[in-house]
């Protein structure tokens, strides 16, 4: 059994494909007989410690995000709470996700200091000419420096990652997402509105998930095809851009605004539609037009980053990131729609997807760097000098503050006197009406 630690900025009550896949990566282990417990930052009122389906242990740290859910990267301000809680549930493993999730990094870089293996899963491609991308690529690079293995959701993903952060590509492993397709089950008999072609469109409605594009192509389409019904669900700054469009075009009774869709309801929104739109302009693999395959919709994306290696293709029209070819593949989709297979869509996904087949590939990383020796003093140091003479010389100065912290709170909680943890597992299974989602706040 190995004890894992995942953690992200990104988890529940947030919906998206990251917190999906830590959800369901960590059932899959606890599944397996591993211990999995996930921290993350609070959020609202959802403070302290939380437990999850089948007693999934979450801690949400009290640490404010700063921006877009991300906490500002400190370094030391995390260090002495994340240490208390790595040492009493008697972690192995410290596995982090996505590159914006500064709070990982920070763990990421103290697990090392204080004797843990770790593992770091990319789910976004970034670019190399602008600023934003540039800083971000730095400092993970600076964090990924000592990191024993990396995990991409894509190929593309992964080449991406092994020039951004320098890592070579042998050490990093391809594992791509999955879906839980039982939840995901075609049904033709809830399409609605009647006699349409639905076009579902579910996303973040932000400026990298294509918004603008779909804004040309909604009335464009609805001008050719008067049997075309578009339902759109999702919010995010651009979500305003979308609703003044449809008042201008008049088409108000063509296209349906869900707003936020929560994740138990996804699949009654997918389930309306005959084929499913993805105008995104950045992707690593894309969960959500798995999902609507495995409802079996057709999929009209465009062709972006991983999404080309997700599904067959005879379930997607691939298009440029550009309008007019977007309509251009939503014109030869249209006529077919409704005679699309969609049980056989079905079942082709369940075969190639599954949440259980991610976490035994999962597994396979965890032992093979548990097997491997843990790196020295000496070798940490080299890590730190091939950021640079000046970068690395600034790591180096954080190495040894690190040390010279970690030494004095061994000093002040030394590990004999730390509380174990609560053993939750066994008891929630046996009472899960009186714990329910039970709040235990943080000693």
């Amino acid at each position: 059994m190995v004890n894992i630690c995942l953690i992200c900025d990104f988890f529940y009550p947030r919906l998206g494909g990251v917190e999906m896949h830590i959800f369901q990566l960590g059932l899959c282990l606890m599944e397996r007989g591993h211990k999995v417990i996930i921290i993350t930052h609070k959020y609202d009122n959802r403070a302290g410690v939380r437990y999850m389906t089948n007693g999934l242990k979450v801690y949400y740290c009290p640490f404010v995000p700063a921006h877009e859910q991300v906490v500002l990267f400190t370094y030391m301000g995390s260090l002495a709470l994340l240490r208390q809680i790595l040492l009493r549930e008697e972690i192995h493993v410290v596995h982090s996700h996505a590159a914006t999730s500064f709070f990982g990094g920070e763990l990421l870089l103290h697990a090392k200091s204080l004797g843990y293996k770790t593992v770091f899963t990319d789910h976004s491609l970034f670019a190399f000419n602008d600023a934003a991308s540039f800083h971000v690529n730095k400092i993970l690079k600076f964090i990924l420096s000592e990191v024993d293995h990396a995990v991409s959701v894509s190929h593309i993903s992964k080449e991406n990652l092994s020039m951004r952060a320098s890592l070579d590509p042998r050490n990093i492993s391809v594992i791509p997402n999955a879906v839980d397709c039982s939840r995901f089950k075609p049904d033709p008999s809830k399409r609605y509105p009647l006699n349409t072609v639905n076009i579902v469109v579910i996303s973040r409605l932000t400026f990298r998930k294509g918004v603008d594009l779909l804004v040309d192509v909604v009335p464009t389409i609805c001008k050719k095809f008067p049997q075309v019904y578009f339902i759109i669900g999702g919010d995010g700054p651009k979500k305003k851009i979308i609703e003044e469009s449809i008042k201008k075009h008049g088409l108000t009774d063509r296209v349906e605004m869900l707003g936020s869709v929560p994740g138990h309801k996804v699949r009654e929104v997918l389930v309306r539609g005959h084929i499913f739109l993805n105008t995104s302009l950045t992707e690593a693999f894309c969960i959500a037009i798995v999902e609507a395959a495995s409802c079996g919709l057709f999929v009209v994306s465009t062709n972006v980053g991983g999404v080309v290696e997700v599904l067959p293709k005879n379930m997607v029209n691939f298009a440029k990131p550009d309008p007019d070819d977007i309509c251009e593949k939503l014109a030869v989709a249209i006529p077919i729609a409704k005679n699309v297979p969609s049980h056989q869509y079905h079942e082709q996904v369940a075969k190639m997807y599954s949440w259980h087949m991610v976490a035994e590939r999962t597994e396979t990383v965890y032992n093979k760097i548990l097997s491997s020796p843990y790196p020295s003093l000496l070798g940490r140091i080299k890590a730190c000098q091939s950021n640079g003479p000046i970068f690395g010389l600034y790591l180096l100065i954080l190495l040894i503050i690190d040390y010279i912290a970690i030494f004095i709170l061994d000093l002040i909680f030394p590990y004999k006197n730390l509380s174990k943890p609560l053993k939750f597992n066994t008891e929630y299974r046996a009472n899960k009406e009186k714990y329910g989602d039970h709040q235990f706040k943080i000693n």
